[in-house]
């Protein structure tokens, strides 16, 4: 299935197909030079199934995890295209999850003012989110995502057989995605989660929220309005995946339970089953301060206030602009009394 992303001038197609991979030189342009980064945590023999389709390919391999989307990471990547002569006219493919969208995508779009840049995710967490959209960054300062640009792919192929090997903890990191999309924006997606086998529908999950991703980007591409959308669950989620102790959980475990405060009551209790079921359910202790400082320390916050997006009714959302302190006791009396 082919997805488009209408941008004008910079609208570029999802394809979602399987065994996409090997035949990724039907779909992009790999007749010059191209820099595939992936990393640790791939399985090589990605990177080099899609280097065996290059004219000129050369392969960066970065450390698997978060600390990888750094200045260091990122000057890896520059260093490595100047030395190899990349010009203008050649491009990055990124082969592995969002860290690697987010670092190879950044670094496309500041060698030579921007060059050309495609993303095939790895991760069911970049298929259904990160890798389109256009965000691209780099953590700084212990602060995540705080440098970067908007700067979007030429082209995305999402390969579902890729999840084969992803581990089950993984897996479940990538569902929390989609079961933030359903609640804000697609109730048939949401009774999936709820009624039928997720293995099974896997393709579907994935399509449907590559959708309800596309709607929202097309709509608002530099995040000025609806597309904060995509941050439900965000604003405490990246709390907890910032606060010291807690920086064990994946960015989806934290997202998810950066949701349930924002969903009202009679939706409260159908999300915490969904995510039971999704292995994405946790009871921890929590260091408030701990998260309060990392939450509002953080590009959404503007002063003592931040907008959120609460969930009422599946399928809707609401906006809501918020003092930063009685977020944190909506979180806390979800959190602690959901124990």
């Amino acid at each position: 299935m082919t997805i488009n992303m209408n941008l004008g001038v910079n609208s570029y197609d999802i394809i979602v197909e399987r065994g996409i991979l090997s035949a990724a030189g039907e779909h992009l342009n790999l007749n010059r030079r191209v820099l595939v980064v992936t990393d640790t945590g791939v399985p090589a023999e990605y990177a080099n199934a899609l280097l065996s389709q290059c004219k000129d390919g050369v392969i960066c391999t970065i450390e698997q995890g978060e600390a990888s989307k750094s200045i260091d990471g990122f000057s890896k990547l520059l260093q490595t295209m100047l030395d190899n002569g990349f010009s203008r006219n050649d491009c990055v493919v990124a082969v592995g999850g969002g860290v690697v969208g987010d670092l190879a995508g950044f670094a496309a779009s500041a060698y030579m003012r921007g060059i050309d840049f495609y993303n095939i995710p790895t991760t069911l967490l970049s298929q259904i989110d990160s890798s389109i959209g256009g965000k691209t960054a780099i953590n700084f300062g212990n602060v995540k995502n705080v440098v970067g640009a908007f700067y979007q792919p030429k082209k995305v192929l999402i390969d579902p057989d890729l999840l084969k090997t992803l581990p089950d903890r993984q897996f479940s990191n990538g569902l929390a995605e989609a079961i933030k999309m359903s609640l804000t924006s697609d109730e048939i997606l949401f009774d999936i989660f709820e009624n039928k086998d997720i293995n099974d529908n896997i393709d579907e999950i994935i399509i449907r929220s590559l959708n309800v991703k596309k709607n929202v980007v097309e709509q608002d591409e530099k995040e000025s309005g609806l597309r904060k959308i995509l941050n439900f669950g965000h604003t405490i989620g990246h709390g907890i995946e910032s606060s010291e102790g807690l920086s064990e959980l994946y960015h989806g475990e934290c997202v998810a339970l950066g949701m349930i405060p924002m969903c009202g009551d009679k939706v409260r209790e159908r999300v915490i089953t969904v995510l039971k079921k999704c292995n994405l359910y946790r009871t921890l202790c929590y260091d408030w301060e701990s998260i309060t400082k990392a939450a509002f320390h953080d590009k959404k916050a503007d002063g003592n206030t931040v907008t959120v997006t609460t969930v009422n009714e599946v399928g809707t959302f609401e906006m809501k602009t918020m003092n930063c302190l009685e977020v944190i006791d909506m979180a806390k009396n979800a959190l602690e009394g959901s124990k």
